[in-house]
């Protein structure tokens, strides 16, 4: 054992849980018989390596800083529920415990958020690190550390920080996770002790992901080398509100006194001269040096100081603008992927009904947020309770965390429960930048950068030196980042009166998340709130993420409430595309307060429904929150099942949350298929396909072979359609076409076409499918003459030419034979499960190590029901296929009446060890749509729990 901890074994039966022991002890032995003797990096693994790092979970350990004994008592799923005095053992615990299972995610996560992957992975990740490194995540977070947070936070932070590092202590890393086992062949990688820091900076990277429209922003920019103004209004259509209801319907907001207008200078971040030296506060010079001391930025071009800067006028050459906004795409996308969270199709649903419409007459609350698959999960079950609530001990807790912070992020206590979803709200702006010199203009005026030198270790290699630059709001160049950084401000639209573009602008980013907050705090007081004006109080400091905030409480009441910091924009601006940054009337204005938030409390209808749709409708609302909300396919499905449950009085159980949950009908099914079954078609097999839609009911089980056929369809309809016509940058990588130059004009000879190959990954391409593309082809479908329904292919595919039933019947034709190809001629045999497979990938090693440890720390394929924008929202992306690229990343209902009848569901397990008997022993009742029971009193705890330790002083 390592210092200071002591250990005895404990001599409680195992329950239940004997039989997953014995199993994974199975799994184990059968793998590591298979292991021995086989090359892996020069060595191999014993069963003591791979079974070194397990936790202990019986007997006693002794912890130096407790003030009293600890119990943590695990149920048969390994899920832990913590019993302590005092708020800081109750928190000293929780780190040690989610060190136990999860340290190697909790540490490859901070070097992710400080920029640091490189000392753990190599070359690899310096794009990587030199992109966070500009960001500056963990500057932000130590400022928020040292100057936001309050006294207690900081205090439980580092109560945290304690008990991990307690369990580190004397632990080398084929001790701690068999990834570090894996590592030690190529690197001497040693992990470091945790710090508070460390948990706070999670935080920014959730805010990456759920930042607001900064893709779109991206895609528009795009979209204008291939279509017109018109073309691309088309494929980003107006929400319909009429059809789709926004989320507050009889909710209240304070009236601002007087409209946000501009004038020039001076805003809520106290941005404004410069200064005259443009250094940094960590003393580095301004002069716009590049990383291997060139001098980058200088003239009037657009030179972005990627490093190779030649200090000439002239800027960036031509050739080095191509691909600008799809290397900003992949960097931004390929950032959270490390952990197992990305950016792309982020969505969620959570809603409330109150207890008039129950069975139980108390209120119920779902919530199951989306996100990309990983493993472990990114979600962590636990339960946090002082064994008598008092001053000493505030918190009787329970839901899902995040390994590497304290607290609970979703659950509920014993008298409130609360849910999230991405709200969408736009808090993100990339800014154009005239470099000039040294600096960028402002007003007429050259102002030197802020800058500071970032020095990268790279593990078996020399380490770099970036210099990042930033305008004097703190606006950081995301183009000094990247060689393809260019085409956002060689393509964006500008006045007439702009400065002379050159070869383009450099771009900057704004964002909520690069100024210091207080969402930790805002984390504690949510855990021990009572009510719903303790839950605002404690909504008030959730600065960022700006999320979705559902509520239910024990005394009957629901309610919602938008948080975060909001800004407002000058007039005529709405952060739909790239904004001027030379013009200081541009800049943000203050934050809306947070009375000028929406929220609702016990709305009329008696239920509320939160699935990424509009907030407010913008009739009724004086502030734009964003011009890119979800388009509500998923919230109207969900608020109709509710109205039909509640029809005539009837009443809603927990299992009906569950069904609801798990709904897989296809919307775009019901306006597709009736005109599907009237196209005539001429080939008996196709018409064998056809035959599938009759009588279907729109439902996507993973049986169905109507469900794999129909979405077969629609990915060719928008191939066809939409995916022939959008530029390269937007396009799945090594799709060719022959196209016609940009900037002709006029009908051009075939010899004299470009062939032009897409450049994006599959799982992140366009049209993806979602429902954006619902609203665009439902729109669509009334123009059966649109100049949409003509394909360039025309020419070589009969039948596509010049209308919809034409493009549809050459649509039904080709997911005929792509079905062949892949499922078989049998139509009996096809079904939606054997197209729409879920595969879980360890997020580092699982993805880019060696072939041989990839299988060893994967897990799959699960065949899924469920779809794109269905309720069961399994997304998939059409133009790159149909694999399951984002999921329910976890599924909840808690029952206000009796929260022991509450139930639960992780996508994978609690342990993120390989072999571990939990490292997925949830995902199969998860691919089922079943939930686990949810224990929360103590009395219910200790009923299902299988093992408990006890941590003493």
């Amino acid at each position: 054992m390592p210092p200071n901890t002591t250990a005895t074994t404990g001599d409680k039966p195992a329950k239940s849980g004997r039989k997953k022991g014995r199993k994974a002890r199975l799994i184990v032995l059968v793998l590591v018989l298979a292991l021995i003797g086989a090359v892996a990096y020069g060595g191999y693994w014993s069963i003591s390596t791979v079974r070194a790092s397990f936790p202990q979970t019986k007997g006693s350990i002794t912890l130096d800083g407790l003030s009293g004994p600890v119990d943590v008592k695990r149920d048969g799923y390994g899920i832990p529920q913590i019993y302590a005095s005092s708020d800081e053992d109750l928190f000293m615990a929780q780190g040690f415990v989610q060190a136990q299972d999860r340290f190697y995610e909790m540490d490859v996560r901070r070097h992710m958020t400080s920029g640091r992957l490189s000392e753990m992975f190599g070359k690899s990740q310096v794009d990587n690190d030199e992109f966070l490194r500009t960001l500056g995540w963990d500057r932000i977070a130590e400022q928020e550390y040292e100057k936001e947070l309050s006294a207690d936070t900081k205090k439980y932070l580092q109560a945290y920080a304690e008990g991990v590092n307690a369990y580190l202590r004397g632990k080398d890393g084929e001790d701690i996770s068999l990834e570090y086992a894996a590592l030690g062949f190529t690197n001497d990688y040693k992990p470091a002790e945790w710090t508070p820091v460390d948990s706070v900076s999670w935080l920014k990277a959730m805010a990456w992901d759920l930042r607001g429209n900064m893709q779109d922003e991206i895609d528009r920019a795009l979209l204008t080398s291939r279509l017109g103004p018109q073309q691309i209004a088309d494929l980003y259509p107006q929400y319909p509100y009429d059809r789709n209801k926004p989320i507050v319907q009889e909710g209240q907001y304070d009236e601002l006194s007087e409209t946000f207008e501009q004038s020039g200078s001076g805003g809520s971040d106290g941005s404004g001269d410069p200064g005259d030296s443009g250094s940094s506060a960590d003393g580095s010079s301004a002069d716009g040096s590049s990383a291997d001391g060139t001098t980058g930025g200088t003239g009037t071009g657009t030179d972005t100081g990627s490093g190779t800067g030649s200090g000439t006028s002239s800027g960036t050459s031509g050739s080095a603008l191509e691909s600008q906004l799809a290397g900003l795409y992949d960097v931004l996308d390929d950032l959270p992927t490390a952990v197992g969270v990305n950016g792309n199709g982020i969505g969620s649903n959570s809603w409330v009904v109150a207890g008039e419409h129950t069975i139980t007459g108390k209120p119920l609350l779902a919530n199951d947020p989306h996100l990309s698959a990983s493993l472990p999960s990114v979600w962590y079950q636990m339960g946090l309770h002082c064994r008598k609530v008092s001053a000493a001990c505030q918190y009787d807790v329970s839901g899902y965390t995040f390994a590497g912070m304290p607290g609970v992020i979703i659950g509920h206590n014993a008298d409130i429960a609360w849910g999230m979803t991405n709200s969408g709200v736009d808090v993100t702006d990339l800014y154009l930048e005239k470099l000039s010199g040294d600096g960028y203009l402002y007003d007429g005026k050259v102002k030197p950068f802020l800058t500071r030198e970032e020095t990268i270790k790279v593990a078996g290699g020399a380490a770099k030196k970036i210099v990042v630059r930033q305008t004097a709001d703190k606006m950081p160049l995301l183009s000094d980042r990247s060689d393809e950084l260019v085409k956002v401000g060689r393509k964006a639209s500008v006045d007439d009166d702009a400065p002379d573009r050159g070869n383009g602008y450099a771009v900057a980013l704004k964002w909520t998340a690069l100024e210091p907050g207080n969402t930790m705090d805002a984390v504690f007081a949510m855990n021990k709130a009572a009510d719903w004006d303790g839950f605002r109080k404690a909504a008030e400091k959730f600065d960022v993420p700006s999320q979705n905030l559902v509520y239910a409480d024990r005394k009957n009441h629901i309610g919602y409430q938008l948080p975060g910091k909001i800004p407002t924009r000058a007039k005529g601006l709405d952060g739909a595309v790239p904004t001027l940054g030379w013009e200081s009337k541009n800049k943000w204005g203050d934050y809306l307060e947070f009375d000028q938030l929406p929220y609702e409390y016990d709305p009329e209808r008696g239920y509320i429904v939160t699935a990424n749709q509009a907030v407010v409708d913008p009739e009724k609302y004086p502030h734009t929150l964003t011009t890119d909300w979800g388009y509500g396919t998923r919230s109207q499905r969900i608020t109709d099942l509710i109205k039909q449950k509640i029809k005539g009085g009837g009443k809603v159980s927990t299992d009906d949350m569950r069904q609801m949950q798990t709904d897989n009908t296809s919307e775009i099914a019901n306006k597709l298929v009736p005109t599907l079954l009237k196209i005539n078609l001429d080939d008996p097999d196709v018409r064998e396909a056809q035959d599938l839609l009759q009588g279907w009911d729109r439902t996507q089980d993973a049986d169905s072979a109507a469900a794999a056929y129909f979405n077969a369809v629609w990915r060719n309809v928008l191939k066809l359609a939409f995916g022939h016509k959008l530029p390269k940058e937007l396009r799945v990588e090594g799709q060719c076409l022959w196209v016609d130059p940009v900037d002709t004009t006029g009908p051009v000879d075939d010899k004299d076409k470009v062939r032009e190959c897409g450049q994006r990954e599959g799982d992140q391409a366009q049209p993806d499918g979602g429902d954006r593309w619902f609203e665009v082809v439902r729109t669509l479908m009334e123009k059966p003459d649109s100049d949409w329904w003509t394909t360039p292919e025309a020419g070589t595919r009969p039948g596509a030419e010049k209308d919809r039933d034409a493009l549809l019947e050459r649509a039904m034709i080709d997911a005929r034979w792509e079905l062949t190809a892949k499922l078989g001629k049998d139509i009996d045999s096809w079904s939606w499960g054997r197209l729409h497979r879920l595969f879980l990938k360890n997020q580092t090693l699982g993805t880019s190590g060696p072939g041989f440890l990839q299988y060893l720390l994967n897990r799959g394929p699960w065949k899924l029901g469920g779809g794109e924008a269905a309720v069961d929202a399994t997304g998939w992306n059409a133009a790159g296929g149909y694999d399951v690229v984002w999921v329910p990343s976890m599924r909840m209902v808690v029952n206000l009446d009796d929260l022991d009848k509450s139930k639960w569901i992780n996508l994978t397990g609690a342990s993120g060890h390989v072999f571990s008997a939990h490292y997925t022993d949830q995902t199969d009742k998860w691919a089922k749509g079943e939930l686990l029971d949810w224990s929360f009193k103590e009395k219910a705890v200790d009923d299902s729990t299988v093992d408990t330790l006890v941590l003493k002083p």
